[in-house]
């Protein structure tokens, strides 16, 4: 629990008897004993992130195995190579601004994502739409990094011991070889055995990624960019002819690429928390996120163009661009950056949350690392080899993570830039609860924009007629919530009046 002794919430604060004081007006007052200090805001001497911290802690996490794949399926789709660079780039802008607007809450007082969230969803109801976040979506993605990464240890292993690839002959589970299964079960149990118990050895080798990610695909790109014959085959490189609205698809393909991040952007203040100002987050996400897509740009473009220039036939999955390689000793390397990525970015955004979410939900029940364990097994149950089963199937699983997140950062924006105009009472979010209690703890308005929104840009899955919605999730989701969420919230608009915390 939190001392607050010597308060650290304020600079120049008092603390009294009713409570803490800056200028003789009541900011808040905490109860101790119901709040841990993981959800108390971030006192100022522990906020010491400054732009370099977030500059490098998103660099770290574009180049995975999902973001390579996504662009091999928009070459897929038909997309030109200007056309797939300039998708990206609006992609990582548009990210970026999110990012940016999603984490001022954050950076300003200092609030993690669980409690951020109730201030628009309510304290029941942000329990439901955390749910999603932490439990479902977390389990989704964490199942299908466990695969992609399963995939990238079967070729090391394949050039180790070739005999592996043929074990089982024929026999498959649902369409997953005995060799990929095997695989699959093997990598998965690293990813366990970190949880459990391995958390401090993972974080020595994440130290060491940044320099190796760049060592990795800075080297295939120039492999690649000499197998294509230089530069000019790459960038004069065009696609197959797109036979639908290229507006939709081109917008499909930034929609992908967003939607991939539709996670981190609900919860980003989780991350600006800690931000020294808000100067501090603002720069260091936007230059982390666009000048890492920029160079990921360049990279994954030259190596999946070249690769297909060089061999004479497209080649979506980076997976298979690697095994193609001469070297076994580069193939290690880069297998193992791989799956090293993989596993950071599995373990800490994925199966940590999910278990901590879980736990949260049946506390007299389950402990953390029971929990992360019960969120494995969903990620097995779920199948994520599905998703890599062609080159555009990704976009079926990342048009439903997108539709599904895409407006809860709707409603959350919407919510504390316009209805709350940034203001949050803490006293009345920590002690009280009444302001953020809403109708027994939910707020259906904010409830009702999110479901409705979900339902329109996810039912052109199963109806032709909204299938060009569907295939822009994030941003029709994103949107419509920001107009309905407004519209409803109309009628009480007069009624709101936030007391000044800061």
């Amino acid at each position: 629990m939190y001392n607050l002794k010597h308060s650290t919430y304020f600079p120049n604060t008092s603390f009294n008897k009713g409570g803490i004081h800056l200028n003789n007006e009541k900011l808040f007052v905490i109860n101790t004993n119901n709040y841990s200090e993981d959800i108390l805001p971030t006192p100022y001497d522990k906020r010491t992130w400054n732009s370099t911290n977030f500059f490098t802690v998103w660099m770290g996490s574009v180049h995975n195995i999902p973001n390579y794949l996504a662009v091999g399926g928009l070459f897929a789709l038909g997309l030109s190579v200007k056309q797939v660079f300039f998708a990206i780039i609006c992609a990582s802008i548009i990210l970026s601004i999110v990012l940016v607007l999603n984490g001022h809450a954050g950076s300003k007082y200092g609030l993690p994502f669980s409690m951020l969230l109730r201030t628009s969803y309510g304290v029941k109801g942000a329990a439901i739409i955390g749910s999603i976040r932490g439990v479902l979506v977390a389990i989704m993605w964490f199942g299908f990094q466990t695969f992609a990464g399963s995939q990238a240890l079967l070729i090391l292993i394949g050039h180790i011991y070739p005999p592996f690839l043929s074990l089982g002959n024929d026999w498959n589970f649902l369409g997953l070889s005995f060799s990929a299964m095997i695989s699959f079960i093997l990598f998965w149990l690293l990813n366990i055995v970190f949880v459990f118990g391995g958390m401090k050895i993972l974080g020595k080798f994440t130290n060491y990624l940044f320099w190796l990610i760049y060592l990795v695909f800075g080297g295939m790109a120039v492999w690649a960019i000499n197998l294509a014959g230089g530069i000019g085959p790459i960038i004069n490189h065009t696609g197959t002819e797109i036979s639908n609205n290229q507006a939709v698809v081109f917008l499909g393909a930034v929609t992908a690429i967003i939607a991939s991040w539709a996670a981190p952007m609900v919860s980003v203040s989780d991350f600006t928390r800690l931000a020294r100002s808000h100067k501090d987050q603002i720069i260091g996400q936007a230059s982390g996120v666009i000048i890492t897509y920029l160079l990921f740009a360049i990279a994954s473009i030259s190596i999946i163009v070249g690769s297909e220039i060089a061999f004479g036939t497209p080649i979506w999955n980076i997976l298979d661009v690697i095994d193609r390689i001469n070297s076994k000793y580069a193939i290690g390397l880069s297998i193992l950056t791989l799956c090293l990525t993989t596993l950071s970015v599995n373990v800490t955004g994925n199966i940590v949350p999910a278990g901590y979410q879980i736990a949260a939900l049946f506390p007299k029940y389950l402990n953390f690392k029971t929990a992360a364990f019960i969120a494995s097994i969903f990620g097995i149950i779920i199948m994520p080899w599905k998703i890599m089963e062609n080159s555009t199937s990704i976009f079926t699983f990342l048009n439903i993570i997108g539709g599904t997140l895409g407006p809860v950062t709707g409603v959350m924006l919407t919510h504390y830039f316009i209805i709350s105009k940034t203001k949050i009472d803490l006293n009345e979010l920590y002690f009280n609860s009444n302001r953020y209690r809403y109708n027994n703890g939910y707020n259906l308005n904010a409830l009702v924009a999110t479901f409705v929104s979900s339902v329109i840009c996810l039912s052109g899955q199963f109806l032709p007629l909204f299938y060009p919605l569907y295939q822009m999730s994030w941003i029709v989701g994103t949107l419509t919530a920001i107009i309905l969420y407004f519209l409803l919230e109309i009628p009480n608009l007069g009624f709101i009046k936030y007391e000044k915390t800061g």
